[in-house]
């Protein structure tokens, strides 16, 4: 038989919200390497930092920190137009290299870290114990940190529209349709579950009644 090296906790990045994304899971057998694509989260987003984690929390804070780097030199462009390849690879002495890669542009930069320095046995187990007692905590908070990145995502898009195309309005639909996006960036600071989850739905209605104004502007003007 052969005994096989394998990484004692998960490997990955903190991401929008403050959440934790795996690339390489725990208990995976070293040498490897795995690759996944993000993109920028705000508009002419000109760098992203890189913070690598290793753990098993769903929390990025509730992980252990392996460094940081700043990826820069990002062409500007609306959000989500760059696609940043991050590539995570461990070597047969478990020294993780980490690339980031401007898919455009093809600017990389790279960070070498030693992901089980430090760690003994009972760290480890202490880690995992963490992360399995604060399961259900965690899932609270990424369903509450998704609901935000959803309405932040909500609130962008539908302020585009409305601003292109809200004057085909009547003027009481236009002042409710400017309360709604107000209440929704209030909303969008808030721990309130419900609350959010209310906003999101009233913003959905005010995308879906300009997509409507988009479909046929001249209905609306005529009716006004």
């Amino acid at each position: 038989i052969v005994l096989l090296d394998i990484l004692p906790l998960s490997l990955g990045v903190e991401t929008r919200g403050g959440l934790f994304t795996k690339i390489i899971d725990r208990n995976s057998t070293i040498p490897l390497r795995n690759t996944l694509t993000f993109t920028t989260v705000v508009d002419n987003q000109s760098s992203v930092e890189v913070h690598i984690l290793q753990g098993e929390r769903e929390v990025a804070e509730g992980n252990r920190s392996l460094g940081k780097f700043e990826m820069i030199g990002i062409p500007p462009g609306p959000r989500g137009a760059a696609q940043i390849e991050l590539t995570f690879e461990v070597d047969a002495s478990g020294i993780l290299s980490v690339s980031a890669q401007e898919k455009n542009t093809g600017r990389q930069q790279e960070l070498r870290v030693t992901p089980s320095s430090g760690l003994s046995p009972d760290e480890i187990e202490r880690l995992m114990f963490e992360a399995s007692n604060s399961a259900e905590t965690d899932r609270r908070t990424k369903e509450l940190i998704g609901l935000r990145n959803k309405l932040d995502s909500l609130i962008r898009n539908t302020q585009r529209t409305f601003l292109e195309f809200g004057s085909s309005l009547s003027s009481e639909e236009k002042q409710a349709g400017s309360r709604t996006l107000d209440d929704a960036e209030a909303a969008a600071k808030s721990q309130n579950f419900d609350e959010i989850q209310r906003v999101v739905k009233s913003v959905e209605k005010l995308g879906a009644q300009l997509t409507k104004v988009m479909l046929n502007p001249s209905a609306n003007s005529s009716e006004n």
